[in-house]
């Protein structure tokens, strides 16, 4: 699976975002350990605690069909912007801090970080 495959499956995720509130379209596609690919977008609530962010959409169909170790994340938006903290604790939970994560927008600029670089303080199993 190319970087390139993993942008246009999380951009292509986005276009399924529910957004009526913020307006911003999310696409995450998580490459697994074992190859397989998952695709997530941005499901906002009006009740805002009830919204889920395309990462975390994508990691749970990954976790719920039982892929548990990721391999690398791609994160669309228009923006580029990065995961949120509580997104980057969820990935920590599934991936190494090694974890490659792609951030690309919609002009093509990509930039990439390791999980360690954007969570520098995990909560993680360890701790328990």
């Amino acid at each position: 699976m190319t970087e390139k495959n993993l942008r246009n499956l999380a951009q292509d995720a986005s276009t399924r975002s529910h957004s009526p509130y913020s307006k911003s379209k999310v696409g995450s596609a998580v490459l697994m350990d074992d190859g397989s690919v998952f695709q997530g977008c941005n499901i906002e609530n009006a009740s805002f605690g009830g919204t889920v962010c395309a990462e975390r959409v994508a990691i749970w169909k990954a976790v719920s069909e039982g892929h548990k170790k990721i391999k690398k994340i791609y994160v669309y938006t228009d923006a580029g912007w990065p995961p949120c903290g509580m997104c980057l604790q969820v990935m920590a939970e599934f991936a190494s801090p090694e974890l490659e994560i792609v951030m690309g927008d919609k002009t093509g600029k990509e930039n990439s970080k390791k999980l360690k670089e954007l969570l520098t303080h995990a909560f993680t199993p360890d701790h328990l």
